[in-house]
């Protein structure tokens, strides 16, 4: 398994790395300023970002790790991984917007302790309150001052906090790229609209601007799921322009990068199972009830978005899940066509069979969703099974129609 944890404190992080990297290769028995328990987790989290460019050389002082690069494939530094590990927690976020509210809806400067009072009463709303004792909220504080977004000022012995009202500076090139590509984008569009002076720097070859319409649809949905609530939602069939009501638990919000569509991932009453739905087709939500079962039923899309290729949880057969194989071929010169399989599946794996012929197979919950993929493979596809027959017959008469329409003579050892 990868070790994958992210990094509040890159310090310690950039400290590790110039040990292993920039001051020369350590064996495990020769890094003595951290035990060793603690080289090996920090060795095992370096390897996590930097697996592909990393090598180990026994010597008769130990194993000796080290990186190996070959500029003519790495275009890149792939140091620049480890800066992109830093997290933020929870109590992170909730901190930061509970003392931004407190100190924006009082005019008088607040000291430590009154802070961390109303902290306790803000979070008096909370279903599941995070504690936050004195010494965190001072070390953020602390932290705020620094930055320039809180001022202090010192009255006798007591320190007290106000928000600086001329000093905090928003990135606006930050809101302006939130703006364009986060869901509910739209807020980042109205902190724009407060800066008249701001240069734009951004330009998009694939700019999906209709999910802005549905801004709102998608707030009403997250607060469903941040509330772990029922919500019925109104959908339209614009086949049938027809609307019904459908009451689901909303679970997930998920956005193609291929088209933009965004869709809603929720378990429904009326069908009994986790579907999807989109969101251009939802006319209202209504948040209702608590959801009981919330936490599983999101444990139960979890499980499952490994047989998802995109977002329906359903074929047309009677199975459950439907098996997907195709082999394709290539020439010695390429070998790119096996790494594509290797990038673009979404989940599934690729086989190689021999220098010049690969397999992918996979299990999913619907095979026609990657019709459109496998197409893309149409000229060199040498074998293809679906346990979907009757999908299968219609990808193979599709094929017979093109030769059809192309005057090409079918070939009876074609597919």
């Amino acid at each position: 398994m990868a070790y994958n944890e992210l990094i509040k404190n890159f310090i310690r992080i950039r400290d590790y790395m110039r040990e292993f990297y920039v001051y020369g290769f350590k064996s495990r028995d020769k890094f003595t300023r951290k035990s060793s328990r603690s080289y090996d987790d920090e060795r095992r989290r370096i390897e996590s970002w930097l697996g592909d460019y990393m090598s180990f050389r026994q010597t008769a002082d130990g194993k000796n790790v080290f990186m190996s690069i070959d500029s003519r494939v790495s275009h890149h530094n792939p140091l620049y991984k480890s800066f992109k590990t830093k997290s933020f927690t929870d109590g992170d976020i909730t901190l930061h917007f509970i003392l931004m509210d407190i100190l924006s809806c009082t005019e008088e400067p607040l000291s430590i302790s009154e802070i961390t009072e109303k902290i306790d009463e803000y979070l008096c709303n909370f279903s599941n309150p995070r504690i936050f004792d004195e010494s965190t909220v001072r070390k953020k504080l602390k932290e705020y001052v620094t930055e320039g977004i809180i001022l202090k000022e010192k009255k006798g012995k007591t320190l007290y906090y106000s928000l600086s009202k001329d000093n905090v500076n928003l990135d606006f090139n930050v809101i302006d790229f939130f703006s364009e590509v986060a869901p509910c984008g739209v807020i980042g569009s109205f902190l724009l609209d407060k800066c008249n002076s701001h240069k734009e720097l951004f330009q998009f070859k694939h700019h999906y601007i209709t999910g802005a319409m549905d801004s709102e649809i998608m707030c009403e949905l997250f607060i469903a799921m941040n509330e772990k609530k029922n919500a019925t939602i109104e959908i339209l069939n614009r086949h049938k322009e027809k609307v019904t009501e459908s009451l689901v638990v909303p679970l997930r919000i998920m956005i193609s990068v291929q088209n933009g569509r965004q869709y809603l991932m929720a378990y429904s009453h009326n069908f009994n199972r986790i579907t999807s739905y989109r969101l251009d087709n939802i006319l209202s939500v209504k948040v209702n009830d608590k959801c009981d079962n919330f936490d599983e039923l999101r444990n139960n899309l979890k499980n499952m978005m490994p047989k998802l290729w995109g977002v329906s949880s359903s074929g047309k057969s009677n199975q459950r899940l439907e098996s997907v194989q195709f082999t394709v071929y290539y020439s010695d010169e390429e070998e790119f066509i096996h790494n594509r399989l290797e990038r673009e599946k979404r989940c599934g794996t690729v086989e190689r069979l021999d220098n010049n012929h690969s397999r992918f197979s996979a299990n999913v919950y619907d095979s026609s969703e990657l019709i459109p993929w496998i197409r893309t493979f149409i000229c060199r596809i040498t074998e293809i099974n679906f346990s979907n027959k009757e999908l299968e017959n219609q990808f193979k008469n599709d094929i017979k129609e093109m030769y059809k329409l192309y005057g090409i003579k079918e070939d009876n050892n074609d597919i």
